[in-house]
């Protein structure tokens, strides 16, 4: 492509800076001389006009070339611009009522930053390029595609929107360690490490510490890295996704629920207010507003059961409400619509779930559920020393290696609750996403461990 006798070569940035992102060009510039930076989205060729979608982080600008109207230097390198090349360009604002934002600009000078020396595997302008593992091996070009950056503006938002929320309830945000000594949740799904002379593992969970932080602070949020070591290959599963974990002091499950349920709708009506993604595509809440002022049903895992075994499932009390059972129901209150199931089985729950005190087979937990998608877990936690021994004899865990956790319950620890939000199911049920990796950016999972 870089022929000797070719006038397009690549350059420095040297002393040009951007003056403009296309966000903030409109027929007010008309007759400005702006500088803009982007990569070639799209050219087209109308003979002796050129016709250059650039694009930057904002959106695109239509740059158009037409011969005798431009220099003759820029319109031959023009000619010569392929899709994908970092560009600057220079150039005069005119109005175009039928261009993006409303205008175009002509180019007085160009300024090629990189040249691209092959064509990417697939067309980024199409909503469905290529298979998704292709897609995945070139994921910086994939993340070029708008469908994509539409996803990530969303996730962007409804992390600031959950931020913003639990600081007006008073909440302070967290960082706890993702190297740690023992599961946080007694599981097996572990990743082990080398940590120095001995072993180590990602953490699953932020549980342990953020339970002992309600002593100091109350109130505790945590957004970060979970590390899950399940062999799984669906469309909801990673090995390593974003949480949103939170926990709080004097408050048991059906305060976190409560509070669950406003910061949905907080963020619902937040991102529907927003100017810059409430028109996006892809941003899929129109019914989720109508329905923001409705709290979110809650119904027992018992009720389910029974209701699953009255169509002839094999049902067992204790058994998962896997995804397939959980669409065999025939109810409106669990047809695309947020809900809770209650009260779980004490045995389904990891150790720290606080038992309903009238009935031990049960404990004081739920799981907040979009249709057959689990998006949290929560419960009460058991603040008291002994019971929570016991129930980790009964679990079978080695209490040793929880020394450092159980130490800390002979220091006053109040009753606490908390829960887990996975952002990227959350996200996938506020978006048009139908598979959970491309609400990630690099997804981890049992087959991919690069790029």
């Amino acid at each position: 492509m870089n022929s000797s006798n070719s006038i397009l070569r690549e350059e420095e940035l040297g002393n040009w800076r951007k003056s403009h992102y296309s966000s903030e060009i409109n027929p007010s510039l008309e007759g400005r001389t702006v500088i803009l930076m982007g990569w070639i989205s799209s050219i087209r060729d109308h003979g002796n006009i050129q016709f250059i979608m650039l694009r930057d982080k904002d959106g695109d600008t239509q740059i158009i070339a037409k011969k005798g109207q431009c220099p003759d230097l820029v319109y031959e390198q023009v000619l010569q611009l392929k899709e994908h090349t970092s560009l600057g360009v220079s150039g005069k604002v005119i109005s175009q009522r039928k261009a993006p934002n409303g205008i175009e600009i002509i180019p007085l000078e160009l300024k090629v930053f990189s040249i691209p020396i092959q064509a990417p595997p697939f067309m980024v302008q199409s909503r469905n390029p290529a298979g998704i593992d292709t897609r995945l091996d070139f994921r910086a070009i994939d993340l070029r595609r708008k469908y994509l950056q539409d996803i990530f503006i969303i996730r962007n938002n409804i992390l600031k929107y959950i931020r913003t929320f639990l600081s007006n309830e008073k909440f302070i945000e967290v960082n706890t360690p993702k190297i740690i000594a023992t599961a946080s949740e007694g599981g097996t799904a572990l990743f082990p490490i080398f940590y120095y002379e001995r072993e180590a593992f990602l953490a699953q969970s932020p549980q342990i510490y953020k339970e002992q932080l309600t002593m100091a602070f109350e109130k505790v949020f945590e957004i970060g890295p979970i590390f899950r070591a399940e062999p799984s290959r669906t469309n909801r599963h990673l090995s390593e996704a974003t949480s949103i974990d939170i926990e709080s002091a004097f408050v048991d499950y059906n305060d976190i629920m409560v509070l669950l349920e406003k910061m949905i709708q907080f963020i619902i009506k937040s991102l529907s207010e927003d100017d810059n993604i409430k028109n996006s595509p892809e941003l899929d809440i129109d019914k989720k507003i109508n329905d923001n002022n409705k709290s979110f049903p809650r119904l027992k895992y018992s009720e389910l059961t029974e209701k699953l075994r009255n169509i002839g499932e094999k049902v067992r009390w204790g058994d998962d409400l896997s995804p397939q059972l959980i669409k065999k129901l025939d109810d409106d209150r669990l047809n695309n619509n947020f809900y809770f199931i209650t009260d779980w089985p004490t045995a389904a729950k990891p150790f720290y779930v606080k038992e309903n005190q009238d009935d031990s087979k049960i404990c004081e937990s739920f799981d907040l559920m979009y249709g057959s998608l689990e998006i949290s877990s929560g419960s009460t936690r058991i603040s008291n020393k002994e019971i929570l021994i016991d129930r980790m004899k009964k679990k079978g865990l080695n209490l040793n290696s929880f020394d450092y956790h159980l130490r800390i319950f002979s220091y006053g620890v109040p009753p606490h609750a908390g829960c887990g939000v996975g952002l990227e199911r959350f996200l996938m049920t506020l978006t048009k996403i139908d598979n959970i990796r491309d609400a990630i950016l690099y997804p981890r999972d049992i087959d991919r461990l690069a790029p």
